[in-house]
């Protein structure tokens, strides 16, 4: 009976520490670029087996996922925005910002092209021809790093977006892939990030039209959200995740990263 006994409680015990290993787990609130591009799916399973901590994911426009971190709703945000980053650090929500990764930004549009920007590698050009010929444009409109990379975009170009909206102009509230989905279906100009570009499938009549400028180079940062004004924050395993993120390995896994043979993102953490 007693051999039952002890039998009975390894196994509770070993159930215990199983349960617990699996409750290692953070919530990283970051854009819908690294989700939607595949990256995650590719990065964030190698991550886990090499440290036991899991990730949950919340993909949204950069300035809802620094949201999400003032709130204290998440370990860890990983974004695209940098004044919005260096606004969150300002105020104290983050502890460290770190460089991991860059790509860069790309007009894409119907390959009929009417505003005729084919090869304009001076974006703000390229933008002011779209706005002269009133060629449809969709606009992510949610405050996204894309969003608000666009907007600069439209303010260097000295062209006013917020007066044209409703004609050619148009904003949808919505992510990188629903916009693409949109544009394709609509034979539209936007902004992409080429990450999302190249794992998107339903491109259409869609190409890349502009590109090269040095004024579309995209970098991501990630931050540990400040366990201090947070003190739910699971800031060890949090750490955990970003020290992965810019050592030799997790920037060898997302350079390892490619689509079509093409890489999607190019490792630069400082070390």
């Amino acid at each position: 009976m007693n051999l039952k006994r002890l039998a009975f409680a390894l196994t509770i015990l070993a159930w215990c520490a199983n349960a617990s290993a699996q409750d290692r787990s953070i919530t990283v609130a970051s854009t819908t670029s690294t989700e939607q591009s595949g990256l995650f799916g590719y990065l964030l399973p190698r991550f886990t087996e090499a440290t036991g901590i899991a990730v949950k994911v919340v993909a949204v426009g950069t300035g809802q996922a620094l949201d999400i971190g003032r709130r204290g709703d998440a370990d860890v945000v990983f974004v695209h925005d940098r004044p919005a980053e260096d606004k969150f650090m300002s105020e104290g929500q983050g502890v460290k910002r770190y460089d991991v990764m860059y790509n860069d930004f790309i007009i894409v549009g119907p390959k009929a092209d009417p505003a005729h920007i084919s090869g304009d590698r001076d974006v703000a050009d390229a933008l002011r021809k779209i706005a002269a010929a009133k060629a449809p444009f969709i606009s992510r409109g949610d405050r996204s790093g894309t969003h608000e990379a666009e907007l600069r975009l439209w303010k260097l170009a000295g062209i006013d977006v917020g007066a044209a909206k409703g004609d050619w102009y148009r904003e949808i509230g919505q992510g990188m892939g629903p916009a693409l989905n949109m544009a394709s279906s609509s034979n539209a100009y936007l902004l992409s990030d080429r990450g999302t570009w190249l794992s998107f499938k339903n491109k259409g009549d869609l190409a890349i039209l502009t590109e090269g400028d040095k004024r579309l180079f995209n970098q991501y940062g990630v931050m540990l959200v400040n366990p201090d004004k947070h003190p739910t924050v699971k800031a060890k395993d949090g750490q955990a995740f970003i020290d992965w993120l810019i050592s030799p390995k997790g920037q060898e896994t997302i350079a390892a990263y490619k689509v079509g043979g093409e890489q999607l993102f190019f490792p630069n953490a400082s070390h």
